[in-house]
């Protein structure tokens, strides 16, 4: 096969190569010039990435930043809705769907605001799972059909506040998560005079699937099993509160990637509610919870970071399976609620990371020395690299492993020094590339080479902290996908793994989405000494919020995009936000910015009293770390100016 120059590579070899057509959901792709660009309303009107960086960077937010695209966001809110409209429609069904936003998938102002507004027509409301939650979505709530749900464990204050939106005419409604909490709010609503509206979480019997299948099942955290909803029940009567009671709720997980599980969730939830019914109480709402995933990968597959359906089939699935059963029974159908958080919010926000420096393990490995007397280890490994055609890929391997590893115990033994042992670790990672090109070009990989891309990937440097902005690559092995955001119609020729700016090993990218599997690294272009960004795509939901203060690296640069035909680029940036500066991250952990400048200052004027450092020297030391505090707390990359030409 002839392998195309960096010449002849096209813009639309990297779209594809990048997999921007397959996850970027019509969103996302390359243009002809070699730039990624984005289409908040998928309409043909594009931004492109390199210019919002760019614009960024004037006014002094650079990299790592967080880019979002409000268009985009509203945009999914409005596809959520719509695609519920027109199952509904579709299937005859005699019902409204009430969606509502968990707060807990982003709780960034910004992100509610623009969820609030573009879902004002749908009557969109919002879910809490906690008591400031909760406030928050008392005070963002508005119009009397809009719902707020509220789950998660409850004091009596959480109780009270849900009961005070009650009293202004809010839609609240209270799901029992425990049967402990339904005591709780009868006393509440009695001592009040508040009549409440009231849920039921049913502790399904459903297995779910991907990584939060333990959302369901008898050791699921939240939930009333089939007796305790009975145990429930009863004490609604007996308090004769029967008629608050208005909603059956479960929840089988984030990213459910298998429509067979919703299916089967749904209708088991149906039964629970066409039960409740029929016991003659007076329901409207089954909540379906969240789960709607993201085609992270591009694969529609069931695996963990894919989901092997559209929104329009969830949609239709859910809206059949729940009119069915219930028309089954005999029973009214209800409005249908769905906690969507995921889906709507994570395709609008992304990462642009500067990658900085490369660590490229045979580059430093002996290069510039050469034994001045070679030991038979070096010799033996020369003639292997020299020999290749004589010996299988796997044997020399093996012998290559063998050679390295004898030289290893010869260096501690004092019978290798530190020149030789250089020396044949620089041959050693020859070969290996030898074998690595050959294994490219052949067909059937014996195993123990199909890690040998890995082994000799490049590490990227990027200024990030994956604890900050990527918490769910490192907890739970998340998959996002990952692209260089400029020089896509050069050939990339590197692979490479990529590391953050942190002092702790696990702070990488190291598994990369693949339309197959999982890839070990992603190819890349070569560093020329110029500005190399990389974007990470679908980071809005959780990221935005979960990170921590890992080596106190805080937030990061943020801007907000909006279209604007008349604006230059297509787009303009309606607001920008910087990211934490080294006294906002101190302060965060008990120190006080003043105390340390103290502190400073009187070790600086015992030095000056020592004559360690000149009275001037000191001004201009403390004048430096004071200035610091006001500083971001990631790397300020200075790259060396272009050298002019001589004349």
């Amino acid at each position: 096969m002839k392998i195309k120059s960096p010449s002849s590579w096209s813009a639309a070899q990297s779209e594809e190569l990048y997999g921007f057509k397959r996850w970027g959901a019509g969103h996302f792709g390359v243009d002809a010039g070699g730039f990624v660009e984005v289409q908040p309303l998928a309409d043909g009107r594009a931004i492109r990435l390199m210019d919002v960086v760019n614009e960024a960077s004037e006014m002094g937010l650079k990299a790592p930043l967080v880019v979002r695209f409000q268009d985009l966001l509203r945009h999914r809110v409005v596809r959520l809705n719509e695609v519920f409209r027109k199952a509904i429609k579709e299937e005859g069904y005699k019902g409204d769907y009430r969606g509502v936003f968990p707060i807990k998938v982003n709780q960034l102002r910004e992100v509610v605001d623009e969820v609030v507004a573009a879902g004002k027509d749908y009557h969109f409301g919002l879910e809490a799972g906690s008591k400031p939650e909760l406030m928050v979505a008392l005070a963002m709530h508005e119009g009397g059909q809009r719902l707020i749900i509220c789950n998660g464990y409850k004091d009596h204050d959480y109780i009270r506040l849900a009961l005070l939106g009650r009293k202004l005419g809010k839609k609240i409604i209270l799901v029992v998560e425990q049967l402990s909490e339904l005591d709780v709010i009868i006393r509440l609503a009695a001592e009040t005079g508040v009549k409440p509206l009231l849920g039921l979480r049913a502790k399904l019997q459903t297995r779910g699937d991907g990584k939060w299948a333990a959302s369901t099942g008898d050791n699921a955290k939240f939930g009333l099993n089939t007796a305790e909803i009975l145990f429930a029940v009863e004490k609604l009567r007996k308090a004769r509160l029967s008629s608050a009671l208005r909603l059956v709720h479960f929840h089988i997980g984030s990213q459910v990637p298998n429509i067979l599980t919703i299916k089967n969730a749904v209708v088991e939830a149906a039964r629970f509610y066409c039960q409740l019914a029929q016991m003659g109480f007076p329901m409207g709402y089954l909540d379906v919870g969240g789960g709607l995933g993201i085609d992270y990968d591009g694969s529609r597959t069931n695996f963990d970071s894919s989901m092997n359906y559209s929104m329009d089939e969830y949609a239709r699935d859910v809206v059949h399976n729940i009119k069915e059963i219930c028309t089954d029974a005999g029973v009214a159908l209800p409005d249908i609620v769905s906690e969507s958080g995921r889906a709507v919010v994570a395709p609008h926000s992304m990462l642009v990371v500067e990658v900085f420096e490369r660590i490229n393990k045979r580059e430093s490995l002996g290069q510039q020395h050469r034994p001045r007397e070679k030991h038979k280890i070096v010799t033996d490994l020369e003639a292997m690299l020299r020999n290749k055609p004589k010996l299988g890929r796997l044997e020399r391997f093996h012998d290559a492993v063998q050679k390295k590893e004898e030289a290893f115990s010869l260096f501690n033994l004092g019978y290798l020094d530190l020149e030789n042992r250089a020396a044949a670790e620089q041959i050693f990672w020859q070969i290996c590339e030898q074998i690595g090109r050959e294994t490219d070009r052949s067909g059937y990989v014996p195993e123990e080479l199909r890690d040998l891309k890995k082994l000799l990937a490049d590490q990227y440097v990027g200024n990030f902290s994956v604890f900050q902005s990527l918490l769910d690559h490192w907890g739970l092995d998340q998959l996002f996908p990952i692209a260089p955001l400029h020089r896509l119609n050069e050939k990339p020729t590197v692979n490479a793994t990529l590391v953050d700016i942190t002092c702790d090993s696990d702070g990488k990218i190291d598994r990369f989405i693949d339309l197959q599997d999982v890839k070990d690294y992603i190819t890349l272009h070569p560093l020329n000494g110029k500005p190399y960004h990389l974007g990470i795509f679908l980071t809005g939901a959780y990221q935005d919020i979960m990170g921590d203060l890992h080596n106190l690296f805080g937030r990061v640069n943020e801007v907000h995009v909006f279209l604007e035909s008349d604006e230059p680029n297509g787009f303009y940036i309606e607001e920008a936000l910087a990211g934490s500066c080294v006294a906002d991250v101190i302060e965060g952990v008990q120190y006080r910015q003043d105390e340390l400048c103290r502190r400073m200052k009187a070790q600086i004027d015992t030095a000056t009293k020592k004559d360690m450092v000149k009275p001037r020297e000191g001004v201009r030391l403390l004048e430096f770390y004071e200035g610091q505090m006001a500083a971001k707390t990631y790397l300020n990359i200075e790259r060396p100016s272009p050298r002019k030409p001589k004349k």
